[in-house]
């Protein structure tokens, strides 16, 4: 079958590869990255697999624990160097593809939650959101058991911004 995409052969599959982990602000799981790779219908499935484990072995890429994958110095010098030799059309539909991820991740950096069991019973949980310069909100509360944990920490990270809000207002209210 003829290959219709823009992106033909291994070097234009690898470039695309170092071109989307350069443009995002964490590591990215497999499944994202493969996602985000193949909107061409020149990259096949295959061929992605070989170049993204031939970048591994290289050193452009790094493989993290929990099939995550990262960029190093090396891979962000040479995509740098090598990211214009992808038509200009593939580079636009990536970077669109990958605004919406990259902010995920920005907004998933700012927000941490934990929880551990007490000695005394109970399970202690710890929620706080940064605004990428600081921490703006720490909150720590005791709760009966681990899955009361589980799911506050998820109505957390759905909604952090929302919640600081709501705490103050509450806080400031009737405040002059």
């Amino acid at each position: 079958m003829d290959n219709f995409g823009f992106i033909h052969g291994e070097l234009d599959t690898k470039i695309l590869i170092l071109f989307v982990l350069r443009r995002l602000p964490r590591p990215v799981d497999a499944d994202t990255l493969a996602e985000l790779c193949s909107f061409d219908s020149g990259v096949g499935w295959f061929d992605y697999a070989d170049c993204l484990a031939s970048l591994v072995d290289t050193g452009h890429v790094e493989q993290l624990r929990g099939g995550r994958y990262s960029i190093t110095d090396k891979g962000r010098a040479n995509g740098e160097a090598a990211e214009t030799s992808l038509p200009y059309s593939v580079r636009r539909k990536a970077e669109r593809l990958l605004e919406p991820v990259a902010e995920k991740m920005r907004r998933d950096a700012m927000i941490d939650c934990s929880h551990e069991a007490n000695a005394s019973g109970g399970v202690t949980l710890s929620l706080s959101l940064s605004d990428g310069k600081g921490e703006i909100m720490a909150l720590r509360l005791l709760v009966p058991d681990e899955g009361t944990a589980r799911g506050i920490e998820a109505a957390f990270r759905a909604d952090a911004e929302g919640i600081y809000q709501r705490i103050t207002e509450i806080l400031t209210d009737g405040v002059k």
